[in-house]
């Protein structure tokens, strides 16, 4: 048997920080199971992967010594224990178009998503507040009128509720670089247009405009640059003429659902890989 903790790094970059981090677990006993790490715009960030013999993980010594090491780099460090077993608990976010969001919960309610563990569900909004409710679910409402803010609160309320993945489901709000960060390749999104056509919120409309004949939709995981993540289910339907802007954005809020709705299914099945910002199956 062995036990399982994920280890966040975020802060400035500067020499030596994985040197010293990796040295330190392996005094700890651990092995690395999986390193990530990455620099951006002067950002680091790096997520390791660790398990230890039961006999051999004193879990208090860890975090003594990662809040340390948090001190002396001025950087922030997280570490988490998990079983590997468990389900993984899913954050979902929402504003208030409720088409995908039922969806998820239908799934969840089923049995389709039994890998998954919805922990919380949280909104910029209060209209879909009712539905969380009905579902027995958590709601939490942060008003988005000052980001740094609402992120720092969603972000202390994504801790609080061990989140390890995050759905937008229909979430309207661009998420910061530094939100981001801390859950890369862990934020799942829907947009409303077949990547990278129409990137923005008026995908359906410049499509109608444009007079494109088929119009897709796709999930990709989030990233610092909007709409640009690496894509992980796409799909499409045909416009049939004559159709009505109303009509197509019905057909693609069906599809919006459907297409979420696969990406999660694959996310949980641990059947994704990301290299060098395509998602492959594996």
């Amino acid at each position: 048997m062995k036990k399982y903790g994920t280890i966040t790094v975020i802060g400035r970059d500067k020499t030596g920080v994985v040197a010293r981090i990796t040295n330190f677990l392996f005094l700890q006993k651990a092995n690395i199971e999986a390193l990530e790490e990455q620099v951006t715009r002067g950002q680091f960030s790096m997520t390791v992967q660790t398990s230890w013999k039961v006999s051999e993980l004193d879990g208090d010594a860890v975090g003594r010594g990662l809040e340390k090491l948090a001190a002396e780099l001025e950087m922030e460090i997280k570490v988490r224990f998990t079983e590997p077993r468990r389900r993984q608990r899913m954050a979902i976010m929402v504003t208030r178009e409720p088409h995908c969001f039922q969806t998820i919960l239908g799934a969840l309610k089923s049995g389709a998503l039994a890998k998954a563990e919805p922990a919380l569900v949280l909104s910029n909004r209060r209209d879909l507040e009712s539905l969380a409710q009905k579902h027995r679910l958590p709601f939490i409402h942060i008003p988005w009128e000052d980001r740094l803010k609402a992120e720092q609160q969603a972000l202390r309320a994504l801790d609080e509720h061990e989140v390890d993945f995050i759905v937008l489901a229909r979430f309207m709000k661009i998420l910061s670089p530094n939100f981001v960060w801390r859950f890369k390749n862990k934020i799942i999104n829907i947009h409303p247009s077949l990547l990278p056509s129409f990137p923005g919120p008026q995908a359906y409309r410049q499509a109608y405009e444009q007079g494109v004949k088929i119009i897709g939709v796709s999930s990709h995981f989030v990233t610092m640059n909007l709409d640009e993540g690496p894509i992980i289910a796409q799909n499409c339907f045909s416009v049939r003429p004559g159709m009505t802007l109303k009509q197509i954005v019905a057909a693609g809020q069906r599809l919006e659902a459907a297409t979420l709705l696969k990406a999660v299914k694959l996310y949980l099945n641990k059947r994704l890989d990301v290299y060098w910002g395509i998602v492959k199956e594996v």
